[in-house]
């Protein structure tokens, strides 16, 4: 048995503010440098990616990506550092709170003289 857990950022009126989609699209788009190719891998339309980096801007008070016009390098979609810097602390979020769970959860469950879920049979 294994215990999964989400981390997802809300604002102080429950608003989804930053998660696990949002950090896909952003991982996505400093992968291939294109919203395009980046909604297209995830499964989004263009508009409905968009619309994710936009609410994230807006919430965050900071630009997250950089679109440049034209064809081949000169062209594309790249992160901003404040980007970059949230996907890291997010990710390093989500990794600190998946070990103290899976802990924990042993602690409690596991290590328990009960075995309250039957877990060693």
């Amino acid at each position: 048995m294994e215990v999964k857990v989400k981390v997802w950022i809300e604002d102080d009126k429950n608003n989804l503010v930053f998660g696990g989609g949002k950090t896909e699209i952003l991982e996505q788009i400093r992968e291939t440098g294109s919203i395009a190719e980046a909604s297209q891998k995830i499964g989004l339309s263009y508009k409905k990616a968009w619309t994710h980096i936009q609410i994230l801007e807006k919430y965050i008070e900071d630009s997250l990506v950089i679109k440049q016009k034209g064809g081949g390098e000169q062209g594309g979609t790249k992160l901003t550092p404040k980007a970059v810097e949230i996907i890291d602390n997010y990710k390093l979020l989500q990794q600190d709170v998946r070990e103290f769970t899976k802990q924990r959860f042993t602690e409690l469950f596991e290590n328990s003289e009960t075995d309250i879920l039957n877990l060693k049979n």
